[in-house]
């Protein structure tokens, strides 16, 4: 069996939990304390959170798209393909080392997509981007933590909360569209999003395009 090995390790602000980066063979994985984050064998469903999220732009030159966390690339280079050459898709990546992990380890996992002009990057919480920006995004992609019911940070619930729903809605141009990433599904945040002023569709997603295990997105479009 090949080796685990460890890349790198990052403080999260807010936590008490390390993020560590490792590599086995050809796999890379992002885990938190001692559970696993992300994939690189596993990123359907984070393709299809941009594909879903930013249908509405195809075709067209420009748009502006917000991506909640860099993750290893897959969703901010998903969204690029969707996008014009005149978009703008700006992430919002709370460790700074997630930041540097692409550069130095990961960018070639999705074909470098912090090396396209488009891309904007902010160190910054994404509830912080959202507020600067009111009424900015036609697209906001929300890959946080594992959902709305499998934290493995508390401080991430605040997002699908009614405070948290209420500055998404405020952070959309109407007709906006938010997407939400979720291991599992969670038919009260259903509920809770259209009560937030929301059409809301609920998306089964394959984690490896259409295999392995089925993740849940939420497209919630703004009323």
């Amino acid at each position: 069996m090949i080796k685990r090995e460890l890349l790198g390790t990052a403080d999260i602000p807010g936590s008490t939990a390390p993020m560590s980066l490792y590599r086995q063979g050809e796999e890379f994985s992002i885990w938190v304390g001692g559970d696993p984050l992300m994939s690189s064998r596993q990123h359907g469903s984070e393709e299809a959170l941009a594909e879903l999220g930013c249908r509405k732009l195809v075709g067209k030159p420009g748009g502006h798209v917000l991506v909640g966390g860099l993750g290893m690339g897959f969703t901010l280079a998903a969204a690029l393909r969707q996008c014009g050459p005149e978009a703008t898709v700006r992430v919002a990546e709370l460790v700074p080392a997630v930041h540097t992990w692409n550069r130095e380890h990961l960018g070639a996992l999705a074909d470098h997509p912090l090396d396209d002009p488009r891309t904007a990057v902010d160190i910054a919480d994404v509830a912080q981007v959202m507020a600067a920006h009111p009424g900015g995004f036609d697209s906001i992609l929300l890959d946080v933590d594992n959902g709305p019911s499998a934290m493995t940070q508390d401080g991430n619930n605040k997002l699908y909360q009614p405070q948290g729903l209420d500055a998404i809605r405020k952070a959309l141009r109407p007709g906006g569209i938010v997407t939400f990433w979720s291991a599992y599904a969670d038919p009260a945040f259903t509920k809770r999003l259209a009560r937030a002023g929301f059409a809301v569709e609920e998306h089964q997603v394959g984690a490896q395009h259409g295999r392995g295990s089925r993740h849940v997105i939420w497209v919630g479009e703004r009323r």
